[in-house]
């Protein structure tokens, strides 16, 4: 049970953390980096460039989140249970169900966005209509992705906190 116990601590631990890193360091980083480098067109480079790392880091988020699961399942099986599994599962099930509405509904939605703008997004006037709709999907998007965080630290502290 020991193992199993670990390897839900890592698998929330690699999401977690992942998470945080792309969310407080990497994309700060490739904005300023690429903005500096191109100030025309950086910003927008850089919006394709982090796309295209937070999705292939989503396609890893909902492997851990199927495996993280399964995990649970077999610690129910083999026994004891682990101290409120229903509720476990269910936030795994919604940090699963988060990370798959952020990367095949919202992500599609604001690539697509990116695509139809000639030149970047933020160029575009503050009443225009695509814009508002770039900066609503694109602030649920980052909501989504806090949200999982903080529920994905929680449900860590829970795992963590619980010896069985």
């Amino acid at each position: 049970m020991a193992l199993l116990r670990f390897a839900s601590v890592l698998v929330l631990a690699i999401w977690v953390g992942g998470l945080a890193t792309l969310g407080s360091l990497a994309a700060p980083e490739i904005f300023r980096v690429l903005e500096r480098h191109d100030p025309a067109h950086g910003r927008a480079l850089a919006g394709e460039v982090f796309g295209a790392v937070f999705q292939r880091f989503q396609r890893a988020a909902w492997v851990l989140g199927a495996l993280l699961l399964a995990l649970y399942g077999l610690r129910a099986l083999l026994g004891p249970r682990p101290r409120r599994l229903g509720l476990r599962v269910w936030t795994a099930t919604a940090l699963l169900a988060m990370s798959l509405v952020g990367g095949l509904v919202l992500a599609p939605r604001i690539d697509a966005i990116r695509r139809a703008t000639a030149g970047p997004v933020a160029g575009l006037p503050d009443g225009d209509a695509t814009r508002a709709e770039f900066g609503r999907l694109h602030g649920l998007s980052n909501g989504l992705m806090l949200l999982t965080l903080l529920a994905g630290a929680g449900l860590m502290w829970t795992e963590l906190r619980d010896p069985q």
